[in-house]
């Protein structure tokens, strides 16, 4: 650690904190937006492990999915809440490294878990036949496993990377969480070699992930369009249209983020960009997967009619 290292002990989110008119207006709205999100993909859990016919490999990915999704908006949000409501600022250095840690882990496994998605959807279209085999258990496990181990190591590169460095020039942190560019602004001397470090890093484990998606996207468009009948090719990408939205949301925002040289940093614009991966997309999850999917609201139709006190009629056109 170099000279001053040890003179910044707190750091400062400063947050939204240029428009204190605000304050109280994004409380509200990020608050309904932490209960949705945490009530929808609870609501997603529980139907694929309550629902026989939800016990497969894309639900069970699914499942992983909306429980990564409950994790990663809890590692920001409160904090910004609290921020928010109370005008306490401050947060430890420990605090912001394990707030970096955890973002980066969820974040990374999550990329991992949409290429397992991909790769799932891929072997139910392009191999049919060979799907009940391919896709076991042990497969399904194995995948979902490697995607959280995988963004376990992803995690610790990147943040190691940047809390080596001695932090000496202000203790203030112009994001509303522990950022990997706005931390890299605070850095004592030339953090040349980290930037790179953490761009070759982003670029392995983000671009690998992204390709395996791409690959497995143009085998299923173009069996999908091969097919003979309409309502066959309807139904197939019916059933990865939710993951392609889900995916284009996600990859969009963080590829921007993170993926520009860190002289093109912005942090207002960069605020923006953290809000739609780490507070809209997980609350459109659950959503994006629900409204398109006969599936999960014909499970959602069935658990009401069993909790009912009064027999009530499952809508036609689910299963």
């Amino acid at each position: 650690m170099g000279r001053n290292s040890t003179t910044i002990t707190v750091f400062i989110l400063l947050g939204f904190s240029d428009i204190p008119s605000l304050q109280h207006l994004f409380f509200s709205v990020f608050l309904v937006t932490y209960i949705v999100t945490l009530a929808g993909n609870l609501l997603i859990i529980v139907l694929t492990l309550a629902d026989p016919a939800l016990h497969t490999p894309m639900y069970f990915f699914l499942r992983n999915l909306s429980f990564l999704e409950m994790c990663y908006t809890s590692v920001n949000v409160p904090k910004m809440l609290g921020n928010l409501l109370s005008g306490d600022k401050a947060i430890s250095f420990t605090g912001c490294a394990m707030q970096t840690y955890f973002s980066f882990f969820l974040g990374g496994s999550e990329c991992f878990l949409l290429a397992s998605m991909a790769y799932d959807r891929y072997v139910a279209i392009c191999k049919p036949l060979h799907y009940p085999v391919v896709m076991n258990r042990k497969v399904s496990t194995g995948l979902a496993a490697g995607s959280w181990l995988s963004g376990l190591l992803m995690s610790f590169g990147h943040t190691s990377m940047v809390f080596i460095l001695p932090f000496c020039r202000s203790h203030e942190i112009n994001h509303f969480f522990c950022d990997i560019p706005p931390l890299l602004k605070l850095a004592c001397g030339d953090t040349s070699r980290n930037e790179m470090a953490v761009f070759m890093v982003a670029m392995s484990f983000d671009t690998f992930p992204f390709m395996l998606i791409l690959m497995s996207y143009v085998c299923i468009i173009s069996t999908i369009l091969r097919m003979p009948s309409r309502e066959g090719r309807r139904k197939s990408f019916s059933t990865c249209s939710s993951h392609l939205v889900v995916v284009t949301l996600f990859y969009g925002s963080a590829c921007i983020m993170y993926l520009k040289p860190n002289s093109s940093y912005s942090p207002d614009t960069d605020k923006f960009l953290s809000l739609s991966y780490t507070v809209i997309t997980p609350m459109l999850n659950p959503i994006t997967y629900s409204l398109r999917n006969k599936e999960v609201k014909g499970a959602f139709w069935r658990m009401v009619q069993r909790r009912s006190f009064f027999p009530l009629r499952v809508p036609s056109g689910f299963p």
